[in-house]
């Protein structure tokens, strides 16, 4: 631990922090959060893309390269009828940035352990958990003047 901290400028322990994760809507969400995954490194400044990270799954994902740790989502397989389709699919995705307010989005649930999806997927999840999946409105709650 120390050589670790020594070497990489840093304190604590290796794991500090609690753990963070969100459910998401599936349909909606899950390319969207590889994508905000696999482009940290490029929006941290580390490279230029995302192929470039030892650590991603966007060479598998985009490119064919093999990765044993890596299973093939049902969404993602659902991104062509082969490999290459998919792969042609996928790098496609990379194109376009994130929309700034879908990176909040994705930052605030995760942070927040919040539901990330729509309206209907994160009401039903709050009707089967019985716990609150999204943050309260600002301010007071308003009173009926009936």
């Amino acid at each position: 631990m120390q050589y670790f901290n020594y070497t990489y400028q840093r304190t604590g322990i290796l794991w500090e922090g609690r753990y963070k994760a969100t459910l998401i809507d599936t349909e909606r969400y899950l390319l969207t959060c590889y994508r905000y995954i696999e482009l940290y490194p490029v929006r941290a400044r580390m490279l230029n893309h995302p192929a470039g990270y030892p650590w991603s799954s966007f060479r598998h994902n985009a490119m064919g390269e093999r990765d044993e740790l890596v299973t093939c989502h049902p969404v993602y397989l659902g991104l062509g009828q082969t490999s290459e389709e998919r792969q042609s699919h996928y790098r496609a995705l990379f194109q376009a940035d994130i929309p700034e307010q879908e990176l909040t989005e994705i930052r605030e649930a995760t942070n927040k352990a919040w539901v990330l999806g729509s309206r209907y997927f994160r009401e039903k999840v709050q009707a089967l958990t019985d716990r609150r999946v999204e943050k309260l409105p600002r301010g007071r709650p308003r009173h009926d003047k009936s």
